[in-house]
């Protein structure tokens, strides 16, 4: 009587083998697109390609614009040789060419033959093939003491079955033995399949990467729009990204305090970055004349000369008023009189000088306007009196002029300082308006977060430190420090280091930025390594820490992870 065998029929050994194969190269393509550093992923290709095969070594190349092939891995295990890659080792030869200077093709190379022919080349022993060139190879096998036998040259084509590649794997090795055998056809079918997986994750990659090339080309160009509109300010747009990414990785650096356990990830490096370049992009819409507002009483002209035309004016009246006493005293025998007249005159010109010179160094606005200035501005406005074109008396100063002159900070007044604020309701609109990926869907919100103070009295939204990203409040601390030191400014002269670090300290103090941040501003020395690249030597003063407000000493276990060397990773 016939039973059925419960269990499965065993596959055979091959099939065993097919179905480990299949698994493995599903594995190597889940494998390449998740990679996203280009470096990595060529890499992998080439090192995958030899685990499959069991190659001793092996070279990628990548089709270049000038028609050449260019070396980008190379590996050989029984010689040591890692270049290439993740290794940041150079590789010492020059492409390959692929056209003579007549344009002829090239094919006695073998990688160049199955680039022009599409086609896979197996060889058994490069010192017996016929039809290629391989002296260039024996030459540097007798360098080196190694023999090239086994080549496997594979295509790596895209979508569009375009050559954007080349595989070329080297001295197949027996498992067994280690012996260097041919590579089989089992071999080439396994690299051709990897090649082509590899071709397309490759082929995205560098999509994606020419794609975020040109995104940041396009936000230099608004950034350089900005610069041409505004040459004062224009440096702020490049400074700020700088010093936000080392202010953000200082943060995620520093191993004690509440920011410990802050940490970034690559892509957020790159949100940030982007945020950075972004922040101000609103300032297209800000009128040139109030960015560079360089003094109180400018539009597109200095008023203040003509503040000083009307004093001269009523110097000339007082000359003439002088002369007009000493005639009639002359013609009235009266002695007396033109003495008195005169006390009057030199007491008049040394007030008017005195006013004049006080005036113009209201209109600078780089020191803070007091009570006692503002009234003497309003006095002198009623203290003189001028006539206008149809012989009208006017005070001496228009409404416009006295509501300049005593603004108290700076050079703006309240409507020019709304409409220099509202730029950053326009960046935040112009940024929110984009169809942003997931991995830059914080952009709008790190950028739009700058001017924002951590006790909600900053603008625009009125955002507190709880509402606001450590990213976020990173760029606030950059903003300020930028704009502190910066030297470009019409309207102020740069601050020495230690005059810009006592303001950002004050700024801790009454809860315009964040503390924490500060605090790791200042353990880890990024505002000195911001100042040694970008800061003139004569305003990098010492920095005595005890006179910075708000500075508290790091906690025990604190080593800065900063030295002063490192690159900017940006």
């Amino acid at each position: 009587m016939f039973e059925r065998n419960s269990e499965r029929p065993r596959p055979s050994s091959r099939s065993s083998k097919v179905l480990q194969r299949l698994e493995q190269l599903n594995q190597i393509g889940v494998a390449l697109s998740k990679e996203t550093d280009l470096n990595r992923l060529l890499e992998t290709i080439l090192v995958t390609a030899k685990g499959i095969t069991n190659a001793d070594g092996g070279t990628l190349y990548r089709v270049t614009e000038e028609n050449t092939l260019k070396f980008e891995i190379m590996r050989s295990d029984s010689l040591g040789i890692a270049l290439g890659g993740t290794t940041g080792v150079e590789i010492p030869f020059d492409p390959i060419r692929l056209y003579d200077n007549a344009g002829r093709k090239i094919v006695s190379n073998v990688v160049a033959y199955a680039y022009h022919h599409d086609t896979s080349l197996k060889i058994s022993d490069a010192y017996t093939a016929d039809g290629f060139d391989f002296s260039g190879t024996q030459d540097i096998d007798r360098m080196i003491g190694y023999r090239s036998q086994s080549f496997l040259t594979v295509p790596m084509k895209n979508h569009n079955s375009e050559i954007i590649g080349i595989l070329q794997l080297l001295n197949a090795r027996d498992p067994k033995t280690g012996k260097t055998i041919e590579f089989s056809l089992e071999h080439q079918h396994l690299a051709e399949s990897l090649a082509s997986q590899a071709a397309i994750a490759l082929t995205n990659r560098l999509l994606i990467r020419h794609l975020e090339y040109l995104f940041e080309s396009f936000i230099n160009l608004i950034n350089q729009v900005i610069d041409d509109k505004s040459p004062h300010t224009g440096k702020h747009c490049d400074r700020v990204p700088v010093l936000t990414m080392m202010i953000a990785d200082a943060a995620d650096s520093c191993t004690v305090g509440p920011l410990k356990d802050f940490a970034m990830t690559e892509e957020d490096r790159y949100t940030l970055k982007i945020a950075g370049l972004l922040h101000d992009c609103g300032k297209v819409t800000t009128p040139v004349h109030i960015i560079d507002k360089a003094t109180k009483l400018q539009t597109i002209y200095d008023r203040i000369h003509d503040i000083d035309t009307r004093f001269e004016v009523i110097k000339r009246d007082a000359r003439i008023e002088l002369l007009q006493a000493r005639l009639q005293a002359m013609e009235s025998g009266n002695p007396n009189c033109p003495s008195e007249a005169q006390k009057r005159f030199d007491q008049m010109m040394i007030e008017i000088d005195a006013d004049r010179e006080f005036l113009r160094f209201c209109n600078l606005g780089s020191e803070v306007m007091s009570s006692e200035h503002v009234r003497r501005v309003q006095e002198i406005a009623q203290k003189y009196t001028s006539k206008d074109t149809n012989g009208k008396t006017t005070d001496f100063l228009s409404s416009s002029e006295v509501e300049n002159l005593v603004v108290r900070t700076g050079t703006l007044n309240a409507a020019e300082r709304r409409i220099i604020n509202h730029h950053i309701d326009v960046t935040i609109q112009m940024l929110e308006a984009l169809p942003w990926p997931r991995h830059l869907k914080n952009v709008p919100e790190y950028a739009g977060g700058h001017h924002e103070r951590m006790d909600g009295k900053g603008y625009p939204r009125g955002l507190k430190r709880e509402q606001m990203s450590v990213q976020a409040r990173c760029m606030g601390i950059a903003d300020i420090f930028e704009a502190l030191t910066a030297e470009d400014r019409p309207y102020k002269r740069a601050k020495t280091l230690s005059e810009a670090l006592a303001i950002l300290g004050n700024f801790k103090l009454n809860g315009q930025i964040d503390p924490d941040i500060f605090d790791v501003f200042m353990w880890e020395k990024v505002y000195l390594r911001f100042a040694q690249q970008y800061m003139k030597p004569e305003l990098i003063d010492a920095v005595d820490l005890a006179k910075i407000p708000g500075y508290q000493p790091p906690p025990p276990g604190h080593a800065s992870s900063f030295q002063l060397t490192d690159p900017i990773r940006l």
